[in-house]
Protein backbone atom coordinates (compact mmCIF):
# COMPACT_ATOMS: atom_id res chain seq x y z
CA UNK A 1 0.00 0.00 0.00
CA UNK A 2 1.38 3.18 -1.06
CA UNK A 3 1.67 5.93 1.70
CA UNK A 4 -1.76 8.11 -0.18
CA UNK A 5 -3.64 4.96 -0.53
CA UNK A 6 -6.25 4.62 2.45
CA UNK A 7 -7.30 1.11 3.29
CA UNK A 8 -10.74 0.11 1.79
CA UNK A 9 -13.73 1.23 4.44
CA UNK A 10 -15.86 -1.75 5.36
CA UNK A 11 -19.23 -1.46 4.43
CA UNK A 12 -21.47 0.31 7.38
CA UNK A 13 -24.58 -1.48 6.20
CA UNK A 14 -25.13 -5.07 7.28
CA UNK A 15 -26.99 -8.06 5.70
CA UNK A 16 -30.82 -8.31 7.70
CA UNK A 17 -30.63 -10.44 10.51
CA UNK A 18 -33.62 -11.52 12.11
CA UNK A 19 -33.85 -8.39 14.34
CA UNK A 20 -33.65 -6.23 11.64
CA UNK A 21 -36.54 -7.89 9.84
CA UNK A 22 -38.45 -8.04 12.99
CA UNK A 23 -38.29 -3.97 13.58
CA UNK A 24 -38.65 -3.46 9.80
CA UNK A 25 -41.58 -5.76 9.87
CA UNK A 26 -42.86 -3.86 13.12
CA UNK A 27 -42.99 -0.22 11.36
CA UNK A 28 -44.40 -1.30 8.34
CA UNK A 29 -46.93 -2.78 10.58
CA UNK A 30 -47.72 0.22 12.89
CA UNK A 31 -47.18 3.10 10.31
CA UNK A 32 -50.26 5.06 8.99
CA UNK A 33 -48.42 7.98 7.14
CA UNK A 34 -45.55 8.07 5.33
CA UNK A 35 -42.92 10.05 3.01
CA UNK A 36 -43.46 8.74 -1.08
CA UNK A 37 -40.58 10.19 -3.18
CA UNK A 38 -41.45 10.70 -6.69
CA UNK A 39 -40.60 11.84 -10.05
CA UNK A 40 -42.29 15.15 -11.51
CA UNK A 41 -43.36 13.38 -14.87
CA UNK A 42 -43.43 16.91 -16.84
CA UNK A 43 -39.98 18.07 -14.99
CA UNK A 44 -38.34 15.09 -14.60
CA UNK A 45 -37.11 16.53 -11.16
CA UNK A 46 -37.77 14.42 -7.70
CA UNK A 47 -41.12 15.18 -5.61
CA UNK A 48 -41.98 14.08 -2.01
CA UNK A 49 -45.26 13.86 -0.61
CA UNK A 50 -46.81 12.93 2.76
CA UNK A 51 -49.24 10.09 2.19
CA UNK A 52 -51.69 7.66 4.36
CA UNK A 53 -49.80 4.44 4.67
CA UNK A 54 -51.11 1.12 5.28
CA UNK A 55 -50.33 -2.70 4.19
CA UNK A 56 -53.10 -4.88 2.04
CA UNK A 57 -54.06 -7.75 3.08
CA UNK A 58 -51.27 -9.65 1.74
CA UNK A 59 -49.17 -7.51 3.91
CA UNK A 60 -48.24 -5.15 0.40
CA UNK A 61 -47.47 -1.76 1.33
CA UNK A 62 -50.88 0.06 0.44
CA UNK A 63 -52.06 3.86 -0.17
CA UNK A 64 -55.05 5.80 -0.99
CA UNK A 65 -53.93 9.00 -3.36
CA UNK A 66 -56.53 11.57 -4.44
CA UNK A 67 -56.69 12.71 -7.95
CA UNK A 68 -55.88 16.19 -7.23
CA UNK A 69 -52.62 15.09 -5.68
CA UNK A 70 -49.79 15.20 -8.01
CA UNK A 71 -48.32 12.07 -7.00
CA UNK A 72 -50.87 10.59 -8.42
CA UNK A 73 -49.91 11.51 -12.30
CA UNK A 74 -46.44 10.82 -11.25
CA UNK A 75 -46.58 7.37 -9.87
CA UNK A 76 -48.80 6.40 -13.22
CA UNK A 77 -46.20 7.89 -15.78
CA UNK A 78 -43.17 6.72 -13.67
CA UNK A 79 -44.62 3.53 -10.91
CA UNK A 80 -40.48 3.52 -9.65
CA UNK A 81 -40.72 5.58 -5.91
CA UNK A 82 -39.49 5.40 -2.47
CA UNK A 83 -41.28 5.61 0.54
CA UNK A 84 -40.00 6.55 4.34
CA UNK A 85 -41.31 4.95 7.11
CA UNK A 86 -40.10 6.01 10.73
CA UNK A 87 -41.10 5.25 14.76
CA UNK A 88 -42.84 8.26 15.88
CA UNK A 89 -41.21 9.04 19.03
CA UNK A 90 -42.04 11.72 21.24
CA UNK A 91 -38.10 12.37 22.65
CA UNK A 92 -34.77 11.83 22.15
CA UNK A 93 -33.05 12.90 18.56
CA UNK A 94 -34.93 11.74 15.47
CA UNK A 95 -32.29 10.77 13.85
CA UNK A 96 -31.71 7.98 16.11
CA UNK A 97 -34.94 6.64 16.38
CA UNK A 98 -35.69 3.76 13.18
CA UNK A 99 -36.42 4.40 9.98
CA UNK A 100 -37.56 2.38 7.03
CA UNK A 101 -36.56 3.38 3.42
CA UNK A 102 -38.25 1.27 0.39
CA UNK A 103 -37.84 1.21 -3.04
CA UNK A 104 -41.06 0.44 -4.80
CA UNK A 105 -42.96 0.32 -7.68
CA UNK A 106 -46.04 1.76 -7.30
CA UNK A 107 -49.13 -1.03 -8.82
CA UNK A 108 -52.79 0.70 -9.19
CA UNK A 109 -55.02 -1.40 -8.10
CA UNK A 110 -57.41 -3.05 -10.16
CA UNK A 111 -61.22 -2.08 -9.61
CA UNK A 112 -62.16 -5.40 -8.50
CA UNK A 113 -59.61 -5.33 -6.13
CA UNK A 114 -61.41 -2.01 -4.78
CA UNK A 115 -64.93 -3.41 -2.72
CA UNK A 116 -62.08 -5.73 -0.66
CA UNK A 117 -59.35 -3.04 -0.19
CA UNK A 118 -61.46 -0.53 1.08
CA UNK A 119 -63.30 -2.67 3.99
CA UNK A 120 -59.71 -3.18 4.86
CA UNK A 121 -58.41 -0.07 4.67
CA UNK A 122 -60.95 1.59 6.40
CA UNK A 123 -60.19 -0.55 9.85
CA UNK A 124 -56.70 0.69 10.17
CA UNK A 125 -57.66 4.68 8.62
CA UNK A 126 -61.38 4.95 9.95
CA UNK A 127 -61.64 8.71 9.29
CA UNK A 128 -60.91 7.96 5.29
CA UNK A 129 -64.77 6.68 4.88
CA UNK A 130 -65.48 10.94 4.24
CA UNK A 131 -63.54 10.78 1.25
CA UNK A 132 -62.56 7.12 0.06
CA UNK A 133 -65.95 6.94 -2.39
CA UNK A 134 -64.70 10.04 -4.17
CA UNK A 135 -64.39 9.18 -7.96
CA UNK A 136 -60.61 10.45 -8.27
CA UNK A 137 -59.35 8.31 -5.49
CA UNK A 138 -57.48 5.24 -6.03
CA UNK A 139 -55.33 2.15 -3.78
CA UNK A 140 -51.82 2.09 -4.90
CA UNK A 141 -49.89 -0.85 -3.72
CA UNK A 142 -46.10 -0.02 -3.47
CA UNK A 143 -44.41 -3.16 -4.11
CA UNK A 144 -41.19 -3.38 -2.18
CA UNK A 145 -37.81 -3.98 -4.50
CA UNK A 146 -35.17 -3.34 -1.64
CA UNK A 147 -34.97 -1.80 2.08
CA UNK A 148 -32.59 -0.46 4.18
CA UNK A 149 -33.62 0.18 7.81
CA UNK A 150 -31.58 2.41 9.94
CA UNK A 151 -32.15 0.78 13.02
CA UNK A 152 -30.37 3.35 15.30
CA UNK A 153 -27.09 5.04 15.50
CA UNK A 154 -24.53 2.56 13.90
CA UNK A 155 -26.83 -0.21 13.13
CA UNK A 156 -28.08 0.02 8.93
CA UNK A 157 -29.23 -3.09 7.36
CA UNK A 158 -29.91 -3.93 3.72
CA UNK A 159 -33.38 -5.61 2.79
CA UNK A 160 -34.51 -7.79 0.21
CA UNK A 161 -39.02 -8.32 -0.91
CA UNK A 162 -38.38 -11.51 1.61
CA UNK A 163 -37.34 -9.98 4.67
CA UNK A 164 -40.38 -7.53 4.36
CA UNK A 165 -42.79 -10.07 4.59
Amino acid sequence: MTQDAKPARPDPVADADDAARAQARALLQDARHAALAWTDPATQTPGISRIAFGLDQDGLPLTLISGLAPHLAALQAHPDCAVMLAADAEKGDPLTHPRLMLRARAEFASPQDRAALRAHWLKGHPKAALYIDFPDFAFVRLRPSSGLLNAGFARAFRLEPRDLS
